[in-house]
């Protein structure tokens, strides 16, 4: 097999002794089990190592295959700069790999690259491997994958891909995962406390024991995001790279001492490729994400309703939507299992209602698109909801325009605002009930919207809306409201 074995392994950089000294014993487990980890790669003698890390470069829609004949870097950034490490990477490999992705029109490559330094989730790994790695062989290449926003089948497929490329090379490959679990397990950790985090080590830990990747794909990214996780896409790939592979799991450690969990796990081909669906993951998450897709538009309510009608029918045809009461009677009619008579009062009430709304969009649980009005701003409500929807996949400045390709993978809401009252203090707020408006002296003004993933304090949400309107709380005169929302999902 091409895949000689795969490890998930942590990147805490105390664990690198001379960082902070006598700090390492805190995490002991971890320490004897990446020893374990060094030891079997060495012995396994690749040639490759393909090593996956959240700390390459990164983008939002591209996972970045470091280029170049070597790199270097060190723990300098960490105090110690004696600790450096020097790798020659796999120069064939990455090209037939790249080929393939843009074959297939995959968003992976070597452009964009910012910084060529290894990161400290590359050479942590490395390590371990050095130390144990026998001195008269020489030392594998290695290829570094950066993570993206992309969907787990994305990170998966790329894995297939180095899988592919492996056999087609006829490399003998091991893959490493680095990647930390949640980031959130203490109060008294550098992130705090997340109840989500506690729960996501536990999925990861099932995943690991048990080699079930499909837990790896199936994970909410909301929750996720939450945890404060780092390594789920980078698990993600390594999945990928022993897809329909029968695999013996081993978890030998999991921890999380310091407030953040570290899981090392090691799977071993056991010689033979699984014949049926049983190990092909992405078959089963397209499956299982195309169910849930389709339950989601089942439970949509008449405003989501119109807002993916609006923008689908903009994206389809180039016009906007016909907004005659009885075109919207039978167009959201067509899809909607209410009673004609309540949705022609809703649409009524669309129709004499006047509101500013937000419509966002999410891909994969990654926003992709929000644009609203704090009042407004149209002839009524309707109008409002199908211009802002428009506007949201198209003209939102931080993302390309949405594609046709996309339409049905988008997940939308619509939050229609109360009016915005005037508070005296940011004691007044609470970001679970009420969004937020700061407001500079000179018109400059940024809105956050209420009960968001990852907004949890008040600071939190001051600071997001203050950024917004490129205001600046430290200088900058500044006043408060608030305002509650209907949120239609």
């Amino acid at each position: 097999m091409p895949i000689l074995a795969a490890y998930a392994v942590p990147h805490p950089p105390l664990i690198i002794p001379n960082i902070d000294p006598g700090s390492e014993q805190e995490i002991q487990a971890t320490v004897n089990a990446y020893e374990e980890v060094g030891r079997r790669i060495a012995s396994l003698k690749p040639e490759t190592l393909v090593i996956s890390t959240p700390h390459s470069i990164m983008y939002r829609d591209y996972n970045h295959i470091s280029p170049g004949a070597q790199a270097k870097g060190s723990f300098e950034q960490f105090g110690d700069p004696a600790d450096s490490y020097e790798v020659c990477y796999d120069q064939d490999f990455v090209r037939v790999l790249c080929s393939s992705a843009d074959k297939e029109g995959l968003p992976a490559g070597t452009e964009g690259e910012r910084d060529p330094s290894l990161d400290h989730a590359t050479m942590i790994p490395l390590h371990f491997i050095q130390k144990h790695w026998p001195t008269d062989i020489p030392f594998p290449r290695v290829v570094r994958i950066g993570l993206s926003g992309l969907s787990p089948a994305i990170h998966y497929r790329l894995g297939q891909l180095v899988q592919e490329t492996a056999a087609t090379l006829g490399r003998k490959v091991v893959y490493v995962a680095s990647g930390d679990l949640s980031h959130k397990l203490k109060q008294s950790g550098p992130y705090g406390f997340a109840p989500e985090g506690p729960r996501f080590d536990k999925i990861i830990e099932d995943a690991f024991s048990k080699g079930n990747f499909m837990e790896l794909l199936t994970i909410d990214q909301g929750f996720a995001e939450r945890a404060a996780e780092c390594g789920l896409r980078s698990f993600q790939i390594m999945a990928g790279a022993l897809d329909c592979t029968a695999v013996r799991p081993e978890l030998l450690s999991l921890e999380g001492p310091f407030g953040v969990g570290y899981g090392v796990a090691c799977f071993t081909p056991t010689g033979r490729e699984a014949s049926d669906l049983s190990r092909n993951f992405l078959v089963q998450y397209e499956a299982w994400h195309a169910h849930k897709v389709e339950n989601h538009r089942k439970r949509e309510d008449l405003f989501v309703q119109l807002a993916r009608t609006s923008l689908e029918t903009y994206i389809c045809t180039g016009k906007r939507l016909n907004l005659s009461r009885s075109s919207l009677i039978e167009t959201l009619s067509s899809f909607n299992h209410s009673v004609p008579s309540r949705i022609a009062a809703s649409i009524d009430s669309m129709f004499s209602d006047r509101a500013g709304c937000f419509v966002s969009l999410k891909k994969d649980g990654e926003l992709r698109g929000c644009i609203g009005t704090i009042t407004a701003t149209r002839a009524n409500l309707a109008e409002e909801i199908c211009d802002n929807a428009v506007s949201a996949g198209i003209h939102d400045p931080r993302f390309p325009p949405v594609t046709q390709n996309e339409l049905a993978e988008l997940v939308y809401d619509v939050d229609v605002l109360m009016s915005p009252e005037r508070i005296s203090s940011s004691k007044e707020l609470d970001p679970s009930r009420y969004g937020v408006i700061v407001s500079a002296t000179d018109g400059r003004r940024g809105l956050l919207l209420p009960d968001l993933d990852g907004v949890d304090t008040i600071q939190q949400q001051i600071s997001i809306a203050a950024r917004k309107g490129n205001i600046d709380l430290d200088h900058d005169d500044v006043a408060f409201e608030r305002f509650e929302v209907v949120r239609h999902t």
